[in-house]
C-alpha cells in the first residue's frame, strides 16, 4: 500500500475565499470591459461571459483540488540521489550539480517561509477535503465572477452596466482586502492600496485594447 504524502492545507474555506473570490473577480472584470465595445449581440455577450464564468470556475476546482491533493514529490524539496544520478548521466559537471542542489535548498527555505507567513499548514491528503476545498474555490470563483458580470445580466445598457461593475468591483476589492488583512494578520491599507493598483491596471489594459481594436 503507498503511504500517505504531504500535501498543503490551510484554513479551510478562507483560503479558498482568499483564492477563488479575486481571480473570478478579476478575470471576469477583465473579459466584460474588454468585450462590451465589440459589435456584439447581447445574447452572444451573455453566452461568452458565462461560458468563461463556467470554464473558469471548473478550472479553479481542478486546481484546488490538486493544491489539496499534493504529490509524492512535496515530501522532498531537496534534490535526491536518484534526480543526482539522472543530471550526472546527462553530463551536467559536478559544480553545476551542486548549484542546482543549492538553489533547491534555498528555495525550500523560502517555500516554507512562506507557508509560515500565510499561516498554512501541511497534513495527508484527504480526498473529502480536497472535493470540499474544491468546490468552496469554485463557489468564491462564481462569487467574484458574478459580482463584475452581474450588472450586464441585469442592465443591457452596457454603458451604465459599466459603470455599476466597476463600482461593484472595486467595493468588494475592498471588502476582501480587509477579510484578507484579518484572516493573514496584515495591516488592511497596504493591501486595499495594492488590490485597487490591480483593478485600475485590468481597467487601464483594457481601454488600451479599445484604443488599440
Amino acid at each position: 500500500m503507498t503511504a500517505p504524502h504531504k500535501a498543503i492545507r490551510s484554513s479551510g474555506w478562507k483560503t479558498d475565499f482568499l483564492i477563488g473570490f479575486p481571480d473570478g473577480l478579476f478575470l471576469l472584470f477583465f473579459a466584460t470591459q474588454v468585450m462590451q465595445t465589440f459589435p456584439l449581440e447581447v445574447q452572444t455577450f451573455y453566452n461568452i461571459q458565462l461560458g468563461i464564468l463556467l470554464a473558469g470556475s471548473l478550472l479553479v476546482m481542478y486546481s484546488a483540488y490538486q493544491a489539496n491533493k499534493g504529490d509524492a514529490q512535496h515530501d522532498s524539496a531537496l534534490l535526491s540521489d536518484d534526480e543526482r544520478r539522472k543530471l550526472e548521466h546527462l553530463d551536467i559537471n559536478d559544480h553545476t550539480i551542486a548549484h542546482i542542489a543549492d538553489e533547491m535548498q534555498k528555495d525550500a527555505v523560502m517555500w516554507e517561509t512562506t507557508l509560515q507567513q500565510e499561516q498554512v499548514e501541511e497534513t495527508t491528503f484527504s480526498r473529502p477535503r480536497a472535493i470540499r476545498s474544491a468546490l468552496f474555490a469554485a463557489f468564491f470563483f462564481l462569487l467574484g465572477g458574478v459580482l463584475s458580470v452581474g450588472p450586464y445580466l441585469s442592465n443591457e445598457n452596457f454603458t451604465a452596466a459599466s459603470q455599476t461593475s466597476i463600482l461593484l468591483v472595486f467595493l468588494g476589492l475592498t471588502v476582501f482586502s480587509f477579510i484578507k488583512a484579518r484572516v493573514t494578520n496584515q495591516r488592511p491599507l497596504p493591501i486595499v492600496i495594492r488590490y485597487w493598483l490591480m483593478g485600475a491596471g485590468i481597467w487601464c489594459g483594457a481601454w488600451v485594447l479599445h484604443k488599440i481594436f
